[in-house]
């Protein structure tokens, strides 16, 4: 079933469609080859939730976070492989918001659409400013050029970022291939260092370093299974933006070939960069000398004697944060044309440059994005910050819809109302059922946290604007289709 075909047994009435090719490119170049999806795949579950965010976690629950992580991440692999056979099915440009729209109905896909861009534009606010945050570790006494006030650097970073996506769709994949090569090894390097000072005993904490101190330190639970489940929530936001690589199927090369590959790496980036990682740092470092706010790589590097430490980091969690902010970039522009493809947005949107790239539509989301920086600038307290904690729930609301329409396309697939995927997401529904129930707990658990309950309070009211906005545009197709058949009569 095509999309045409999708619109026309929802709706009634033909989609607004561009040069749609038969994968589902939809007009965009296939310019993102596999060594670029690989680590956008790689790199999408790689952020500053693990960077700076963890140390939160491990003050609470102490080394029970590595169960937390490695739970949290088979729900992720279900969530992922779910998303890969509705890709194999069906390898389209919008993805995730095209398989709502064609499994739950049009108005699922108008929420889910739109619901992603604003995830992305509020990450790109956020992102971009932190980065120009960053930035002030070199700056605070530099002198010359570097001596610059924040929203300067916010100010080029944007642009910057902003031009590369508007070059090629090439380009945005090189900058997230390295990106994402920055990420990895100061990872590996990490977990090497710790190897290091395990085996060889080389450094200041080699007299203390032990594996043994994952549970010799008041337990593995120290602070109780509650304390550990309260941090659920925090590492479900680590791992958001993993779903990205399915935005990449209108533009990669052999998508039936790479995504299923990169995919399958989830098990392992987990179980490396997230759960690895925890695993040496925790056995070097007692996890009571960890703060909130503190980057557990900064601690574990002062730990161990290393000074440099804090520099690595910091570069790191700025490239983290611009990577951030490029993917923004680039999913926004997608997200809104396939909106306008199908008629659930300003038809404007559905503009390709000469190089098959959403201009409008980006150009459109990185005015927001400056927007968020001068907010943050003239209003840095309470009001950005209520803004900010929606992107967690908008976020997970996007696998909630890929569940969903897993489930819905798997049981069409079964009767033989459509074709089956290449790529069966095993143990399915089931495992797609038990990702849905693991979600409902976080989404409950973000109720109870006080600090997490505002995105909750948002959400209706978010719902409520789209909710208008979806009647408003079901208002003019029914006022235009009148004049529509009046024409062609």
């Amino acid at each position: 079933m095509t999309s045409v075909q999708v619109d026309k047994e929802h709706d009634g009435n033909e989609a607004v469609h561009g040069d749609e090719s038969p994968e589902g490119g939809e007009g965009y170049q296939r310019g993102l080859g596999a060594r670029q999806i690989q680590m956008i795949a790689i790199g999408g579950a790689i952020g500053t939730g693990l960077f700076l965010g963890a140390g939160k976690g491990i003050h609470k629950a102490g080394p029970s976070l590595i169960l937390a992580y490695a739970i949290a991440g088979l729900v992720i692999f279900f969530i992922m492989r779910a998303l890969g056979e509705l890709l194999m099915y069906r390898p389209v440009a919008g993805s995730f918001s095209e398989y709502a729209r064609e499994f739950i109905g049009p108005f699922a896909g108008f929420v889910t659409g739109w619901t992603y861009w604003l995830f992305w534009v509020i990450t790109g606010m956020t992102e971009v400013t932190a980065a120009a945050q960053y930035m002030q570790f070199w700056t605070r006494n530099a002198d010359g050029w570097l001596d610059q006030p924040q929203w300067v650097f916010a100010l080029i970073f944007t642009v910057i970022l902003f031009g590369a996506n508007l070059i090629s769709v090439k380009l945005f994949g090189e900058l997230e291939f390295w990106f994402s090569m920055i990420k990895v090894t100061a990872i590996i390097g990490m977990i090497l260092i710790c190897a290091g000072i395990l085996t060889i005993g080389f450094s200041d904490a080699a007299d203390t370093a032990s594996v043994g101190m994952l549970w010799n330190q008041g337990g593995f639970f120290p602070n109780g299974i509650g304390s550990t489940l309260m941090t659920l929530q925090m590492v479900m936001f680590a791992f958001l933006a993993v779903e990205l690589v399915g935005v990449t199927a209108g533009e990669s090369k052999d998508p039936k070939k790479v995504l299923p590959k990169a995919i399958n790496t989830v098990p392992w980036r987990i179980a490396v960069f997230y759960i690895g990682a925890l695993i040496m740092i925790l056995s070097v470092v007692p996890w009571s000398h960890f703060q909130p706010g503190v980057s557990p790589f900064v601690a574990a590097f002062e730990k161990m004697g290393l000074g440099v430490g804090a520099a690595i980091v910091n570069f790191v969690v700025l490239t983290a944060a611009l990577s951030s902010c490029n993917s923004g970039m680039y999913s926004t522009g997608r997200m809104l044309r396939q909106l306008a493809l199908n008629g659930q947005g300003p038809r404007v949107f559905t503009k390709l440059t000469k190089n098959g790239l959403p201009l409008v539509g980006t150009s459109f989301s990185a005015t927001l994005m400056l927007v968020g920086v001068w907010i943050n600038y003239v209003d840095p307290g309470e009001a950005f910050n209520y803004v900010v904690s929606f992107a967690t729930i908008s976020g997970m609301w996007a696998w909630i819809m890929i569940l969903i329409s897993q489930i819905k396309y798997r049981r069409k697939a079964d009767r033989g109302e459509l074709p089956q995927s290449s790529f069966k997401a095993p143990g399915a529904p089931y495992t797609s059922m038990f990702a849905l129930a693991f979600i409902g707990l976080v989404i409950v658990l973000m109720g109870i946290d006080k600090d997490a309950r505002i995105s909750l309070y948002a959400a209706p009211v978010w719902a409520l604007v789209l909710g208008v906005g979806y009647l408003a545009i079901q208002r003019r197709k029914r006022a235009a289709a009148p004049a529509l058949e009046d024409s062609k009569s």
